[in-house]
């Protein structure tokens, strides 16, 4: 069996995975690689998170003092987690992300689990439209101990607004690199999430948050830990 060759966008994520680096600049290498090596591509992303910005997409997620909307979710091994039994035991972080399968995704992951001691007594908690399969792939990738929750069928994305449909030109680059969404979504549609992080009180109200729809842009980890230490 003859093995892939491994791409430059790959080659520069991990180049960056294990650095010194904060997580911005990681996440820049990865942009640049990708910039660099397909051009045309980092122009579709552009158009398409220009248009997601111009729609104000996830401009109606809940704000700073609103209540984050309970949910029960499946972890990467099936057991069913709720928001209300989380903040029992204190503040949460809340992270949503795409999936296995982006680089940035996968920093943003990494990011977290650095950081995961520093944020206690606040527990993270990513949530993915993957199926348990790939969020275990993506937590065991990235060395995360927090909890992966599926979202099947992007249904607790969509209520909060932070789900967006991929047009037909920006799914099919996505897929001739390779990357098959509805298959690792286990449906068939192209809906992925808006990468955010929501920092939630342990009485459910939202301290702080982060929602970009060009998704190669995160919250920035000091900005997460000034936030987390100020409600602890």
């Amino acid at each position: 069996m003859t093995n892939q060759p491994i791409s430059p966008i790959e080659s520069a994520f991990l180049e960056v995975r294990s650095s010194d680096l904060s997580l911005r600049d990681r996440l820049r290498v990865v942009a640049d690689a990708a910039r660099t090596h397909k051009p045309w591509y980092a122009d579709a992303i552009d158009e398409f998170a220009s248009r997601l910005k111009h729609v104000q997409a996830g401009a109606d997620t809940p704000k700073i003092g609103d209540k984050m909307p309970e949910f029960v979710l499946p972890d990467h091994e099936g057991r069913l987690v709720a928001l209300d039994a989380i903040l029992e035991r204190g503040p949460a972080v809340i992270a949503f992300h795409r999936g296995h399968w982006c680089p940035f995704c996968r920093l943003s992951m990494i990011g977290l689990a650095e950081i995961e001691e520093q944020l206690r007594p606040a527990q993270i908690v990513a949530i993915s439209t993957e199926t348990q399969r790939y969020t275990r792939m993506l937590r065991d990738q990235t060395g995360a101990r927090f909890p992966v929750l599926t979202d099947m069928d992007a249904a607790y994305t969509m209520s909060l607004g932070l789900a967006v449909w991929v047009d037909t030109k920006l799914a099919g680059m996505i897929s001739e690199a390779g990357w098959d969404i509805p298959v690792y979504q286990g449906g068939t549609d192209w809906v992925l999430p808006i990468p955010s992080v929501f920092v939630v009180r342990q009485d459910g109200t939202i301290a702080g948050r982060h929602i970009d729809p060009d998704y190669r842009q995160r919250m920035d980890i000091d900005e997460l830990l000034r936030c987390v230490r100020g409600i602890a």
